[in-house]
Protein backbone atom coordinates (compact mmCIF):
# COMPACT_ATOMS: atom_id res chain seq x y z
CA UNK A 1 0.00 0.00 0.00
CA UNK A 2 2.81 2.39 0.93
CA UNK A 3 4.51 1.71 -2.43
CA UNK A 4 1.26 2.40 -4.28
CA UNK A 5 0.85 5.75 -2.51
CA UNK A 6 4.45 6.74 -3.27
CA UNK A 7 4.07 5.71 -6.91
CA UNK A 8 0.93 7.82 -7.20
CA UNK A 9 2.63 10.84 -5.61
CA UNK A 10 5.61 10.53 -8.00
CA UNK A 11 3.32 10.17 -11.02
CA UNK A 12 1.26 13.23 -10.09
CA UNK A 13 4.39 15.26 -9.28
CA UNK A 14 6.01 14.28 -12.57
CA UNK A 15 2.94 15.35 -14.51
CA UNK A 16 3.22 18.87 -13.05
CA UNK A 17 6.99 19.15 -13.49
CA UNK A 18 6.78 20.31 -17.10
CA UNK A 19 4.33 22.37 -19.08
CA UNK A 20 4.76 20.31 -22.22
CA UNK A 21 7.28 19.04 -24.72
CA UNK A 22 10.29 20.90 -26.06
CA UNK A 23 9.34 23.65 -28.50
CA UNK A 24 10.13 22.73 -32.11
CA UNK A 25 9.78 25.23 -34.92
CA UNK A 26 9.61 24.72 -38.68
CA UNK A 27 13.24 23.54 -38.79
CA UNK A 28 12.11 20.35 -37.05
CA UNK A 29 14.80 20.79 -34.39
CA UNK A 30 14.80 22.06 -30.82
CA UNK A 31 16.24 25.58 -30.50
CA UNK A 32 15.91 26.01 -34.28
CA UNK A 33 18.79 23.59 -34.78
CA UNK A 34 21.37 25.56 -32.82
CA UNK A 35 23.90 23.73 -30.64
CA UNK A 36 22.74 24.09 -27.02
CA UNK A 37 26.09 22.91 -25.62
CA UNK A 38 27.95 25.57 -27.61
CA UNK A 39 26.11 28.38 -25.77
CA UNK A 40 28.02 27.45 -22.63
CA UNK A 41 31.39 28.13 -24.31
CA UNK A 42 30.42 31.44 -25.94
CA UNK A 43 31.48 34.69 -24.28
CA UNK A 44 28.54 36.22 -22.46
CA UNK A 45 27.93 39.91 -23.13
CA UNK A 46 27.06 42.41 -20.44
CA UNK A 47 23.40 42.98 -19.68
CA UNK A 48 22.05 45.53 -22.16
CA UNK A 49 24.20 44.35 -25.07
CA UNK A 50 23.59 41.65 -27.66
CA UNK A 51 25.03 38.21 -27.09
CA UNK A 52 27.32 36.39 -29.50
CA UNK A 53 25.53 34.58 -32.31
CA UNK A 54 24.38 31.06 -31.60
CA UNK A 55 26.34 28.21 -33.22
CA UNK A 56 24.38 26.18 -35.78
CA UNK A 57 24.14 22.46 -35.23
CA UNK A 58 24.56 19.91 -37.99
CA UNK A 59 21.70 17.74 -39.18
CA UNK A 60 23.97 14.68 -39.07
CA UNK A 61 25.00 15.14 -35.41
CA UNK A 62 21.84 14.89 -33.31
CA UNK A 63 20.34 13.50 -30.12
CA UNK A 64 16.76 13.17 -28.92
CA UNK A 65 15.54 14.54 -25.60
CA UNK A 66 12.15 15.66 -24.24
CA UNK A 67 10.36 14.73 -27.44
CA UNK A 68 12.67 16.72 -29.70
CA UNK A 69 15.79 16.35 -31.80
CA UNK A 70 18.71 18.58 -30.85
CA UNK A 71 21.48 19.30 -33.38
CA UNK A 72 25.15 19.80 -32.48
CA UNK A 73 28.14 21.38 -34.19
CA UNK A 74 30.52 18.64 -33.01
CA UNK A 75 30.41 15.04 -31.82
CA UNK A 76 32.05 16.22 -28.59
CA UNK A 77 29.12 18.55 -27.89
CA UNK A 78 26.65 15.74 -28.64
CA UNK A 79 28.49 13.48 -26.18
CA UNK A 80 28.42 16.20 -23.49
CA UNK A 81 24.70 16.71 -24.06
CA UNK A 82 23.96 12.99 -23.80
CA UNK A 83 25.83 12.84 -20.48
CA UNK A 84 23.53 15.48 -18.96
CA UNK A 85 20.79 16.74 -21.30
CA UNK A 86 18.90 18.59 -18.56
CA UNK A 87 21.96 20.80 -17.99
CA UNK A 88 22.08 21.95 -21.61
CA UNK A 89 18.44 21.99 -22.73
CA UNK A 90 16.98 25.49 -22.51
CA UNK A 91 14.75 26.34 -19.59
CA UNK A 92 10.99 26.24 -20.10
CA UNK A 93 11.32 23.71 -22.92
CA UNK A 94 12.79 26.34 -25.24
CA UNK A 95 9.99 28.89 -24.85
CA UNK A 96 10.59 32.58 -24.22
CA UNK A 97 11.63 32.97 -20.59
CA UNK A 98 10.10 36.43 -20.25
CA UNK A 99 6.86 35.19 -21.78
CA UNK A 100 6.73 32.41 -19.20
CA UNK A 101 7.39 34.97 -16.45
CA UNK A 102 4.23 36.71 -17.65
CA UNK A 103 2.21 33.49 -17.79
CA UNK A 104 2.46 32.82 -21.52
CA UNK A 105 4.03 30.18 -23.68
CA UNK A 106 5.57 31.60 -26.85
CA UNK A 107 8.50 30.60 -29.05
CA UNK A 108 12.00 31.93 -28.45
CA UNK A 109 14.74 33.28 -30.68
CA UNK A 110 17.94 31.19 -30.41
CA UNK A 111 20.05 34.34 -30.81
CA UNK A 112 18.53 36.03 -27.76
CA UNK A 113 20.05 33.97 -25.00
CA UNK A 114 21.68 34.26 -21.60
CA UNK A 115 23.29 31.75 -19.26
CA UNK A 116 22.19 32.38 -15.66
CA UNK A 117 23.28 30.08 -12.82
CA UNK A 118 24.54 27.58 -15.42
CA UNK A 119 21.13 27.41 -17.17
CA UNK A 120 20.23 28.49 -20.70
CA UNK A 121 17.40 31.00 -21.09
CA UNK A 122 15.99 32.19 -24.42
CA UNK A 123 13.74 35.14 -25.27
CA UNK A 124 11.63 36.10 -28.27
CA UNK A 125 12.56 39.66 -29.36
CA UNK A 126 15.15 42.32 -28.54
CA UNK A 127 12.47 44.43 -26.86
CA UNK A 128 11.53 41.49 -24.64
CA UNK A 129 15.21 41.00 -23.74
CA UNK A 130 15.17 44.58 -22.39
CA UNK A 131 12.25 43.78 -20.10
CA UNK A 132 13.85 40.44 -19.12
CA UNK A 133 17.12 42.15 -18.20
CA UNK A 134 15.45 44.76 -16.00
CA UNK A 135 15.16 42.06 -13.32
CA UNK A 136 16.60 38.74 -14.41
CA UNK A 137 16.41 37.03 -10.98
CA UNK A 138 12.86 38.28 -10.42
CA UNK A 139 11.76 37.20 -13.90
CA UNK A 140 13.29 33.76 -13.40
CA UNK A 141 11.43 33.42 -10.10
CA UNK A 142 8.13 34.46 -11.71
CA UNK A 143 8.71 32.12 -14.64
CA UNK A 144 9.54 29.20 -12.34
CA UNK A 145 6.30 29.84 -10.42
CA UNK A 146 4.23 30.20 -13.60
CA UNK A 147 5.73 27.25 -15.45
CA UNK A 148 3.93 24.62 -13.43
CA UNK A 149 0.55 26.24 -14.13
CA UNK A 150 0.89 26.89 -17.86
CA UNK A 151 -1.27 24.50 -19.82
CA UNK A 152 0.60 22.17 -22.15
CA UNK A 153 -0.04 23.36 -25.68
CA UNK A 154 1.67 23.67 -29.00
CA UNK A 155 3.39 27.06 -29.11
CA UNK A 156 3.66 26.76 -32.90
CA UNK A 157 0.23 28.41 -33.03
CA UNK A 158 1.83 31.57 -31.65
CA UNK A 159 3.13 34.25 -33.99
CA UNK A 160 6.84 33.74 -34.49
CA UNK A 161 8.86 36.86 -35.36
CA UNK A 162 11.24 36.84 -38.33
CA UNK A 163 14.63 36.28 -36.73
CA UNK A 164 16.40 37.42 -39.93
CA UNK A 165 19.16 34.90 -39.52
CA UNK A 166 20.50 32.40 -42.04
CA UNK A 167 19.29 28.82 -42.07
CA UNK A 168 20.42 27.44 -38.69
CA UNK A 169 21.21 23.79 -39.41
CA UNK A 170 24.39 23.18 -41.38
CA UNK A 171 24.64 20.12 -43.58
Amino acid sequence: MKCLILATVFAVTASFAAAGPQYIDSTGFAVSGYDVVAYFSLPQSAVGTLQASAIPGRSDITADYNGATFAFSTETNRTEFLANPAKYAPQFDGHCAYGVSRGGKVPANPHLWRIVDDKLFLNITRNVVGFWEEDIPGNISLADDNWLNIEPKDASTSVIPDFTSPAPVAE
